[in-house]
């Protein structure tokens, strides 16, 4: 059975930085997309960054680039994702996901954690 926890979220000033974990048990991450999405109220669900199963490759969202570093530990099976830089528009629950099979980012996840919350304010 796929389960993933989120933690890390926090209140952060502008500027500031976070990172978010995701241990993920139950599968093999070789052969899942893993990422992160964020769902903030009111808004839609929306894509953060992705780790491609079929090649490695990564995708982030045009507005973090440059602030956000997403990365994984295959021997801990843990995901993290980094920010720096946040902004007041970063805040939201961000979720943990994965989508199965050898696929290339962005993917339409299908299965995620509990979220953790991230809000950042002055």
């Amino acid at each position: 059975q796929v389960q993933l926890v989120e933690s890390g979220g926090g209140l952060v000033q502008p500027g500031g930085s976070l990172r978010l974990s995701c241990v993920a048990s139950g599968f093999t991450l070789d052969y899942y997309a893993i990422g992160w999405f964020r769902q903030a109220p009111g808004k839609k669900r929306e894509g953060v960054s992705c780790i491609s199963s079929s090649d490695g490759s990564i995708w982030y969202r045009d507005s973090v680039k440059g602030r956000f570093t997403i990365s994984r530990d295959n021997a801990k099976n843990t995901l993290y994702l980094q920010m720096n830089s946040l902004e007041p528009e970063d805040t939201a629950v961000y979720y943990c996901a994965t989508y199965p099979g050898i696929v290339t980012c962005p993917v339409p996840f299908d299965h995620w954690g509990q979220g953790t919350q991230v809000t950042v304010s002055s």
